[in-house]
This record gives C-alpha cells, sequence and structure tokens, in this order.
C-alpha cells in the first residue's frame, strides 16, 4: 500500500461516564455493538484492522469499499433479526472469527456485516490524524462511500439521548481535538443500560471467606421453566459480606454449575443452588443468545414481587 498511513494503527480509544458531557465542544455519534476496525484502501485493495491490530478482512469477504486512497475509522456489525432485544447481534458477528473459509462463506451470506464508519484518517495523500475532528467529520462526509454507512451524529445532547434508549448507546467526541490514537482523552462514551427483576437461583462464594462473589440470576420462560441468564458481581462489597447469611436459609443443599468457560476452573464454575425464592432488581448493558453478557449491577432487593413473574421477555423489551 502507498497510503500516508499503514497498519497497524492504535485506534482512538473513550472513557466511559454516566452522563453525556454537555458544551459547544462536543458532538454525539451513535455506539454500535460490532468490532471496531479500521479500513485502509488503496485502489482496490483493502486492509481491515482490529483494534488490537490484527488484519480482520478474511472473516468479511462481503464488505465492499469504493476504490479510492484513504483510512476509515470505523465498527463492523451485524444488524439483528426484528424483536431480538437488541440492535446487532454481536453472537453472529463472534462466530465469524472462524478458521474455516467454507463456514465464513457462508455466514456472509446467511448474515451479512456492514462498515460503519465514523471518522477519517488519511485520504489521497494527506494524513488528517492533527486535524480537529470538526474537520475531519465535514472531510468524511464529503467522500462518496456508496454502501459504506456514516455513523449518525448530532450537536445535540437531548437528541443523543434517544440512543442510550434504543441503540448500544452514544460516543461523545470533541470537535476541537485531534485524532488521539491510543488514547482516551477526545472521546467519551456512555453505555446504554437497563434494569430487569430476575431470581436468584444461587450464588458464588467470595475470595474472602464469608462472602459472596456473585449472584446466579434466573427468568422463567414462556414453558414455566427456570432459565439462569448470567451473574451479578456488582455488589457493595459491605453487602458481599452480610450477604451469606441472608442467603443460608434459601440453600438447597445442592450445587449448580456453569456453563464451561476456557477462561474459569472447574471450581470457579461451581455455585451454591438458592430455592427460587427470592428476587433482586439488576441493571444489565447487553445481553445476546437469552443471556446477560456484562456489566450486571445488585439496585434492590424486589420482596414486593413473585419469583413467577420474571418472565424471560424482559431481557427482549
Amino acid at each position: 500500500m502507498t497510503l500516508p498511513l499503514e497498519p497497524p494503527i492504535e485506534p482512538q480509544l473513550a472513557r466511559g461516564a454516566e452522563r453525556l458531557p454537555t458544551g459547544e465542544d462536543w458532538v454525539y455519534e451513535q455506539k454500535y455493538d460490532g468490532f471496531r476496525a479500521l479500513a485502509f484502501v488503496d485502489g482496490e485493495a483493502l486492509a481491515l484492522q482490529s483494534r488490537a491490530g490484527r488484519p480482520l478482512e478474511r472473516y468479511f469477504p462481503e464488505l465492499r469499499f469504493p476504490p479510492g486512497r484513504y483510512v476509515l475509522d470505523g465498527e463492523i456489525a451485524i444488524d439483528s433479526v426484528p424483536g431480538a432485544g437488541e440492535p446487532e447481534d454481536f453472537d453472529a458477528l463472534a462466530a465469524r472469527i472462524h478458521p474455516a473459509a467454507s463456514r465464513i462463506e457462508r455466514l456472509a451470506h446467511e448474515t451479512p456485516a456492514r462498515y460503519v464508519a465514523f471518522d477519517l484518517l488519511a485520504h489521497d495523500d494527506e494524513a488528517l490524524l492533527e486535524l480537529p475532528f470538526l474537520k475531519r467529520r465535514a472531510r468524511l462526509e464529503a467522500l462518496e462511500l456508496g454502501t459504506v454507512a456514516l455513523a449518525p451524529s448530532t450537536a445535540d445532547a437531548a437528541a443523543a439521548e434517544r440512543w442510550l434508549h434504543a441503540a448500544e448507546g452514544v460516543v461523545a467526541k470533541r470537535l476541537s481535538f485531534p485524532y488521539a490514537a491510543g488514547k482516551r482523552t477526545a472521546m467519551v462514551k456512555v453505555k446504554r443500560t437497563r434494569t430487569l427483576d430476575a431470581v436468584l437461583a444461587g450464588y458464588r462464594p467470595g475470595k474472602e471467606p464469608g462472602t459472596v462473589g456473585s449472584l446466579i440470576l434466573a427468568l422463567y420462560d414462556e414453558d414455566g421453566a427456570l432459565r439462569v441468564v448470567g451473574h451479578c458481581s456488582g455488589i457493595r462489597p459491605a453487602e458481599k459480606r452480610t450477604l451469606r447469611e441472608r442467603l443460608a436459609a434459601h440453600e438447597t443443599g445442592a450445587r449448580g454449575r456453569g456453563e464451561a468457560s476456557r477462561w474459569k476452573g472447574e471450581k470457579e464454575l461451581e455455585w451454591i443452588e438458592l430455592r427460587p425464592e427470592l428476587v433482586v432488581e439488576v441493571s444489565f448493558e447487553q445481553q445476546s443468545a437469552g443471556r446477560i453478557r456484562h456489566g450486571t449491577k445488585l439496585l434492590r432487593w424486589r420482596e414486593d414481587k413473585p419469583a413467577r413473574d420474571c418472565s424471560l421477555s424482559q431481557l427482549y423489551q
């Protein structure tokens, strides 16, 4: 390639926040649940670089970029089917990282990915990293990118709030800042957060003796079966020390076991089973394939709600 920038390049990162920053120097974009990817286009040649600097192009043969000489920063995403409860299907995306070319070709046809651009890092012979984002975004919008989508953008914080309810969240960027490769100084991300009421199916002991490490969450499906949907480790330290006594009266004497994981040993997967009597309200950020992925926090105990009212349908609302 003969571009002014060549892979690998560290992408600009975002620091997390609970609320959107406001002020004249901020602009807001929709956040996607996908793979961060830098696209290097030189004529007909394409290189896709992951956030970690690895090549991605072989996993997404269906992605097409107009010929030219430019470098984009963006996201690879696969849209969910209607009613799935999430705007993007992260499980379908993760399934692409597979060694078999035949499987990749099949999935590229069955669940095609798309590329969403949100920054322009180089064009023709010019590297744009030192330009303020205001000018980089204007240059990006001036390009004719065909099927490559642009991330929706607004300077109205109130308008951006809708992405905190209907999308993965919001990324706020400083208009006057240059591209901060590998740093978290120019962007802020606020993730979409939802709540649900779940039955406690069990708990895992904490590393400290006499404490609770995480709560096992379950919901009732349409057939009345109780299904484990994830765990919650976002518990206040003081409560972790008092929970063992509270939960002891509800133990069945049995042990449950989590799904197989290459990251955890067998002992770590084991949990102490509880009778389905206790209900908690938790917040969470993402779900996929009927399970909470991460970001779960304990909000309060729901002594007023029967366990049978905790339905699986909450994940898809």
